[in-house]
């Protein structure tokens, strides 16, 4: 198993560049790399993709710093007030993106450029060699679980990734040490500078727009997010965490399952309903703090129903006009997708030890407060 000094050596002799910036990725590197090799249990495939995304991050970063030597007037883009969307997975909060990628007067994380944001897109002429040539990228686990597009938005993962404080990682692999640190002791504030680094550079030399952004991960690190981002503004998706938790661990599974012989999947349940409900617990405590009207909430069940009509409030909150052109690209996003939509049947709760009796109590102030048909913009 390489070392942390080996996937940086191999870095620095692939692109040429021995400045990785500043030494925050170090840590959560360790951490990680000691994880795979003591508990991911990896075979051949597994070892050969997650080390390679290592090694993709680590080169990205060499690069990033690159850019900045060279062209430190990068640092003076300004990133304003950026709409984060964020909540538990599997709760229309992928959708929501690709619909809100469809105003042509906003910016948002393109899946090309988010494990590969340099060089920056407005220094490339002609096509990108970085967009892939198929109609869809490709699928990492068995079956695509979200709505997929090679133009289309992706979550900060991968920016994250960059300081190696991501969710990702366990998506990818069973490392409980990483997890529980993740969860209980990494300072994201690196991971949200270095994240605002990444966006000035995407945006150097391209018009400034409003980034839209999102990630059900931010829910862990979101006194972290507020730090670096203090005008951020919020946009929140609601739907039972019952039927959350077991969709959110059948996809961890299908994924570590392509990486591992040898797949726990009462351990990816109990990891799952863990930090989701941790999560869910630090947001409602930002929210209750003074920061409840920088959120804007949408229900599932309102966005399945209307979804045209709930980014319509959305955008009526923030202030910002939705235009024909942005309507009909919404609505015809949702009728493909809608044709497309391909049902997967429901993974069986006994093989994740999960017992919605018991996970209801860790989220009942959440389903209260954002599911009981009380809480409205």
């Amino acid at each position: 198993m390489p070392s942390l000094d080996d996937l940086t050596g191999a870095a620095v002799r692939r692109t040429g560049l021995d400045d990785f910036g500043d030494d925050s990725f170090r840590e959560g590197l360790g951490i990680l790399v000691r994880a795979l090799g003591e508990e991911a249990r990896l075979n051949a495939r597994g070892e050969a993709f997650v080390y390679d995304r290592i090694g993709l991050h680590l080169c990205q970063r060499l690069q990033v710093e690159d850019w900045y030597r060279r062209h430190p007037e990068i640092d003076d883009e300004q990133i304003e007030a950026p709409l984060f969307g964020l909540g538990l997975p599997r709760t229309g909060s992928t959708a929501l993106s690709f619909l809100l990628a469809r105003d042509p007067h906003i910016r948002y994380l393109r899946s090309w450029e988010s494990t590969r944001p340099c060089p920056p897109p407005s220094t490339v002429q002609g096509d990108d060699p970085r967009i892939p040539l198929e109609a869809r990228p490709v699928v990492v686990g068995s079956r695509q679980h979200v709505p997929t597009d090679v133009a289309g938005p992706m979550e900060c993962l991968d920016l994250m990734a960059l300081d190696f404080k991501s969710q990702m990682f366990q998506a990818f692999a069973q490392i409980p040490s990483y997890s529980e640190w993740l969860l209980d002791r990494a300072d994201f504030t690196s991971t949200y500078q270095y994240e605002r680094r990444v966006l000035k550079l995407l945006q150097w030399g391209e018009p400034t727009r409003p980034w839209r952004l999102k990630s059900p991960a931010h829910v862990i690190s979101l006194g972290f997010l507020d730090r670096v981002f203090p005008d951020a503004r919020f946009v929140m998706t609601h739907r039972d965490p019952t039927d959350v938790m077991l969709s959110v661990a059948d996809v961890y599974a299908d994924i570590v399952s392509g990486f591992s012989d040898d797949v726990d999947r009462r351990y990816l349940g109990e990891l799952n309903v863990k930090q989701w409900s941790t999560g869910i617990d630090r947001v409602l405590k930002f929210r209750t703090g003074g920061a409840d009207d920088r959120f804007f909430d949408i229900d599932f069940r309102a966005m399945q129903d209307d979804p045209i009509g709930e980014v319509r409030r959305l955008y009526a909150w923030l202030g910002a006009p939705v235009s024909n052109e942005f309507e009909d690209g919404m609505r015809a996003w949702w009728a493909e997708n809608a044709e497309n939509h391909e049902p997967h049947p429901k993974a069986d709760p006994q093989a994740f030890g999960m017992d919605p009796n018991a996970i209801r109590p860790l989220f009942a102030t959440y389903v209260d407060t954002y599911l009981g048909g009380s809480h409205g913009n």
